[in-house]
């Protein structure tokens, strides 16, 4: 991981201080080589997208997650989002595209209940095909990028196949923890 993500992690978690418990929590390695290895079976796969979360905990009043996304070159097959309750922290650690957020999210579906994006993965939110307005931005290696709860986001374009860990920030604790 590059410093400026560990640096944000421990800025987001200390602002979080307030909300956990005074219990202690051991902590948790995700190894680069766990990363890697997800990211590959997801290309391996064949697959144009692809979102492997490796961990959630309990980290004292909230969970916190990491995992990675996959993104191949091209137009997005993998339509916008927004999530009612988890914030995604993402580092990009390889390749660049046009990331949208904000604005309006075009045929909009509510995604609930107990599928495995909804228990396993990011929790209750919304999916659809675009976004409508927003903030367009060019992203590449290195950049990251805080997509709070409610925030919708799309990668709309890829210019080369992009791959990025996510931290998932779970108040809520609507993700099961892994």
């Amino acid at each position: 991981m590059r410093i400026a993500a560990t640096v944000l992690f421990a800025v987001l978690l200390a602002g979080l201080v307030g909300l956990a418990q005074t219990q202690h929590f051991p902590a948790v390695d995700v190894s680069s080589s766990q990363l890697l290895g997800a990211l590959d079976n997801i290309v391996a796969s064949g697959a144009k997208t692809g979102d492997t979360p490796i961990r959630m905990i309990d980290a004292g009043g909230y969970n916190v997650g990491v995992g990675v996304l996959y993104r191949a070159k091209g137009i997005s097959p993998s339509g916008s989002s927004s999530h009612d309750k988890v914030t995604e922290i993402f580092e990009l650690i390889e390749g660049s595209g046009t990331l949208i957020t904000g604005g309006d999210i075009v045929n909009p579906q509510r995604r609930e209940g107990t599928s495995e994006l909804v228990s396993g993965v990011s929790g209750p939110g919304i999916s659809g095909t675009a976004i409508q307005g927003g903030t367009s931005r060019h992203v590449s290696k290195g950049d990251v990028l805080i997509i709070p709860a409610g925030t919708p986001h799309w990668f709309s374009v890829v210019d080369d196949p992009i791959k990025l860990t996510v931290v998932r920030v779970d108040p809520g604790r609507v993700v099961t923890l892994r």
